[in-house]
């Protein structure tokens, strides 16, 4: 994802000159080919993410289309007051980009995990959240959030993935696309997630449940119609992160629901369960010990499926 977004910033920045780069002092092998390009749109802010998010607040106000990149924890957490303050309150045109969402730099430890951002960033006014889950959506999301005004958090993955889709839904900002449909389960993923979402609708399928696999790419603004139509047309709905349950799509979808009286018939949070991934590993080691693969997922929802035959009888 980290490519499709450089390359599609970069389209981006030919098009239009008041584009702007500043990276955290990372990420060079990726952006020394945008930097070549565009010297006037690029800025490197040193390991000052703080400084970086006040820059950016300040040139978004005065006309630029703002783009602050680093990875993990970096320019969200370690930057929040500064995103809350600065960009948030003053509507400034400032794009927050993480790139390593979840567990992408799972070998560098939990400074590195990006786990709680979603929930955090998402409470904030004025902020838009998106969280592809594949290139195809990445390269949309970063053309829709350049073109939309204000504040907006883009996070990503690290690593490139491609999912095909059945059914041909494209990209829209704040619509959930839908990439495979099935009448017995919703899974219901945002970021990373989507392929394992796929790969474990194919497990599933192969025990005769047929799986919709939604792509909940934008947290806020959120699809409530999606979620409405999960919750009337399939009998169970799980939602998938590579994220704390507390807070973001779990959170987001629990609330939705709750407050428009959608009660579905079985619901079960995938996520990481309200601790710290303190095990240190790649990416798919760290999915398969905290239970987000796709194997794992694809148990989950037959015990769920079990449970509500038995508790049915």
């Amino acid at each position: 994802m980290r490519d499709a977004f450089i390359d599609s910033l970069s389209r981006l920045a030919e098009q239009d000159d008041r584009i702007l780069l500043i990276t955290g002092d990372l990420g060079f092998g990726v952006l020394n080919d945008f930097a070549a390009r565009f010297p006037k749109q690029f800025l490197n802010a040193g390991v000052a993410e703080q400084n970086m998010t006040l820059m950016a607040s300040g040139m978004g106000m005065d006309g630029r289309t703002v783009f602050t990149y680093s990875i993990g924890n970096f320019p969200t957490l370690r930057a929040l007051e500064m995103i809350r303050n600065d960009a948030c309150y003053h509507n400034a045109n400032v794009k927050v980009v993480c790139i390593g969402g979840g567990f992408s730099y799972g070998q560098l430890g939990i400074s590195h995990h990006a786990t709680e951002d979603l929930a955090i960033l998402r409470a904030l006014p004025n902020i838009t959240v998106v969280a592809p889950g594949d290139d195809y959506e990445t390269v949309e999301a970063t053309k829709a959030i350049t073109a939309l005004p204000g504040t907006c958090y883009l996070r990503l993955d690290r690593a490139s993935m491609t999912v095909e889709s059945t059914t041909g839904e494209p990209f829209v900002l704040g619509r959930a696309r839908t990439v495979r449909r099935g009448d017995d389960v919703t899974l219901m993923s945002t970021g990373g997630m989507l392929g394992e979402a796929m790969k474990a609708a194919e497990l599933l399928a192969k025990q005769g449940i047929e799986c919709s696999v939604v792509s909940m790419h934008t947290l806020k603004p959120l699809d409530t119609d999606a979620i409405r139509d999960a919750v009337e047309n399939t009998p169970l709905l799980v939602t998938l992160e590579e994220h704390v349950v507390e807070g973001g799509l779990a959170g987001a979808v629990s609330e939705t629901c709750l407050e428009n009286g959608w009660i579905p018939r079985g619901f079960v949070r995938i996520g990481l369960q309200s601790k710290f991934s303190s095990i240190v590993g790649d990416q798919d080691y760290l999915r398969a010990q905290y239970g987000l693969d796709a194997l794992a997922v694809s148990k989950r929802v037959l015990e769920k499926m079990e449970s509500m035959v038995t508790a049915s009888r």
